[in-house]
């Protein structure tokens, strides 16, 4: 009676249709991706293209699944009687046909979009907050993936026992959301990337750096690449300037830009100026600000520290993104060079889906998307998603979207005590037996 009852509600229900998630992603973004990046599927398939990109960030959102068990519980396969699960290797073969493109293309069109939504409304005196830093990834130690990408260098002539793909990406530091990102192999400096997201920095904003980004030619072509573009940054212990205006704790100082960099960008001028700040933190720690914002009564030497403090939002996304959505597995699922790169892109936008949802909740309650729980969020929004995928009416959509920001709003962070404790350094405990894998000659 059980099976008869179970085969009667297994016929009732229809396909499901990744459409009715088309919100925040809508279809015609995904096909648009999969033509322009000329990844159509000829053949009639059971996992086409298009049915495959939402595969690859469905892997994301359920990252303790295997991937055979994310295609059956959300139904990504299209239907067909004789054969009514895809095996594998089937599904393996549909990633690789797909390849990186069309989610790196579907991600940079949705981060723009996103970003650009509800902007008013998390804007610092008419500038957007973005900040740019780094990060690694772990990838599966396959030939292939070590000599792309490369591995960690260590002393005694040993190298890491795993590949490593390093990453920058430029975060708007209110929602959280990732406008752009630039990664690769692990022996390219954060430098690197840093120059290829520079040109993507919107206009009327103010990005936040770290200081081991601090260079004539990365800040000097963020104020000169796009109108009222600015930059935030501490300086170094050994950065060296010319006063030229101003008190000494807020003055217009004037740098010396190396020879060495001109030779590299001949474009660069001989000199650069700044608006050096001097701040002094609650622990009593002297910093000094270097900014483009050159305006003291309008931008406060108060307001630029408060904003350089909101610079760790980023270190706070790349815990939500490695250890929330990766499970704390930091090896990542593909084992080829170009599935790491299709599953990074899916990994993005699947985060960018939770921050954004998370951003509107936040509106409706009126209180900032740092004030929601991120983890108990993106739990909410996998139980959402997927009865998303089982449900027989397509006009419930709306509704279980209400319903999913109105859960939202409840789940905002609680403040917690302060610490009770002093920090106590404490001995590292013993590691296993190892392998060492000594550098190649």
């Amino acid at each position: 009676m059980l099976d008869d009852a179970v085969h009667f509600l297994a016929d009732g229900l229809e396909c499901p249709d990744w459409r009715r998630l088309g919100q925040h992603l809508p279809y015609d973004w995904i096909e648009e991706a999969v033509v322009c990046t000329h990844a159509v599927s000829i053949r009639q398939r059971r996992l086409p293209a298009e049915q495959v990109v939402w595969l690859i960030i469905a892997l994301a959102l359920y990252r303790h699944k295997s991937i055979g068990e994310v295609l059956d519980d959300l139904g990504l396969a299209l239907p067909d009687a004789q054969a009514p699960f895809v095996s594998k290797s089937a599904a393996a073969q549909a990633r690789q046909r797909l390849g990186a493109e069309p989610l790196q293309w579907l991600f940079e069109r949705s981060a723009q979009a996103w970003c650009e939504q509800d902007r008013r409304a998390y804007v610092f005196k008419g500038l957007q907050l973005f900040a740019m830093d780094g990060t690694t990834l772990r990838t599966h130690d396959t030939a292939d993936n070590r000599v792309h990408f490369g591995a960690q260098n260590y002393a005694g002539d040993t190298v890491a026992g795993y590949p490593q793909v390093r990453g920058v990406t430029l975060t708007a530091l209110p929602t959280h959301l990732i406008r752009n990102a630039a990664f690769g192999p692990y022996a390219s400096n954060e430098m690197v990337y840093a120059k290829e997201l520079v040109p993507h920095i919107p206009a009327d904003s103010l990005t936040i750096f770290d200081k081991g980004f601090l260079a004539a030619e990365i800040l000097c072509a963020v104020t000169t690449g796009a109108e009222n573009r600015h930059f935030l940054i501490p300086a170094k212990s050994n950065t060296k300037w010319e006063v030229i205006e101003g008190e000494e704790h807020d003055a217009i100082v004037r740098m010396r830009v190396s020879p060495q960099a001109r030779v590299k960008c001949p474009a660069l001028p001989e000199f650069w100026e700044a608006r050096a700040i001097t701040v002094v933190d609650q622990q009593a720690r002297k910093r000094i600000l270097l900014t483009s914002l050159r305006d003291r009564r309008r931008y406060r030497a108060a307001d630029m520290a408060a904003c350089y403090e909101r610079r760790w939002g980023i270190e706070t996304s790349y815990r939500e993104l490695k250890q929330t959505m990766l499970g704390t597995a930091f090896t990542l699922r593909s084992k080829t060079v170009e599935g790491v790169y299709q599953e990074i892109w899916g990994t993005l936008t699947a985060y960018n889906l939770i921050r954004l949802e998370i951003a509107k909740a936040a509106l409706v309650a009126k209180c900032e998307p740092s004030e929601v729980s991120f983890i108990r969020a993106f739990h909410l929004i996998q139980f959402e998603l997927h009865w998303a995928g089982v449900t027989r009416s397509y006009g419930k959509l709306p509704a279980s979207m209400k319903h999913l920001r109105e859960r939202l709003v409840t789940l905002l962070n609680e403040e917690r005590p302060g610490r009770k404790f002093d920090r106590a350094v404490k001995g590292r405990p013993r590691k296993y037996a190892a392998r060492v894998l000594k550098k190649s000659p």
